[in-house]
């Protein structure tokens, strides 16, 4: 495997890298939105509708206890809630960067925020580390993650984690940047690497966040090393879903009854 986890420019070990990541997201939390859409040509919302999709099943299920993790500014949340039924039980949207989750908590709070109205589906914010969840054991049926499981300190720690607080047969989902092959890959590495960090620069001023974008996503396991970590973790059903030639994809997985 390449990496462990996430080791943003400077940081030593894993506490370190954690709150690296975090003051990196709290700075770039006021532009965050614009700089995804832009920077992906408005293609991150079909990313978040069709992983949502996928677990249409589960969401559909009123009572299905639900945790979008490193949720960020909540624009996965909003495609969850999208399959939620009237009255459903509130999503769990969470993140340890503040400045993400309060600006997500804007789009996807519950009664009193916004437009929303009685019985319309809605989302709990949660402060929460990733790798160390205030969950009980076995207590979800569902798990998601977008763009946001790169950035950990530890990719297994985190698997076992989401592992731990999923019931048996619970399922996860975690959409991720990849490096595709080919031709595409080599124009899509020199955007990543080149006019990315730029325009990432000339919007929000800092060239730190996008500059440590691209070469996360490099550092990232490529999909066969993640699938072999996932199952690894003891996780089942184990699969990989490329979107858009495989810019992107989503992980699923299960997690066995044992």
């Amino acid at each position: 495997m390449k990496t462990t986890g996430a080791k943003p420019p400077g940081s030593s070990d894993e506490a370190s890298a954690a709150q690296a990541v975090r003051e990196m997201f709290d700075a770039i939390a006021p532009r965050y939105d614009l700089l995804n859409h832009v920077l992906s040509a408005n293609v991150d919302r079909l990313w978040w509708w069709r992983a949502a999709r996928r677990f249409r099943a589960v969401l559909a299920d009123p009572d299905a206890a639900v945790l979008d993790i490193c949720c960020g500014t909540g624009d996965m949340t909003m495609a969850l809630l999208k399959r939620r039924p009237h009255g459903a039980r509130p999503i769990l949207a969470a993140d340890f960067a503040r400045g993400m989750l309060s600006r997500g908590a804007r789009k996807f709070g519950g009664p009193g925020v916004g437009e929303r109205t009685a019985g319309e589906p809605y989302a709990v914010p949660l402060e929460a580390d990733a790798l160390h969840l205030s969950l009980h054991s076995g207590s979800l049926d569902l798990i998601v993650s977008a763009f946001g499981f790169r950035n950990l300190a530890n990719y297994e720690a985190g698997l076992r984690e989401f592992h731990r607080v999923l019931r048996p047969g619970g399922q996860l989902g975690i959409l991720e940047f990849s490096e595709p092959g080919g031709l595409i890959g080599k124009a899509y590495a020199v955007y990543f690497r080149r006019v990315l960090p730029a325009i990432g620069r000339a919007i929000c001023g800092r060239n730190g966040a996008y500059s440590y974008l691209s070469t996360s996503v490099g550092n990232f396991p490529a999909p066969p090393e993640m699938l072999a970590l996932m199952q690894a973790t003891g996780y089942e059903q184990c699969a990989w879903q490329p979107y858009t030639f495989g810019i992107a994809g989503l992980y699923t997985a299960r997690r066995g009854d044992g």
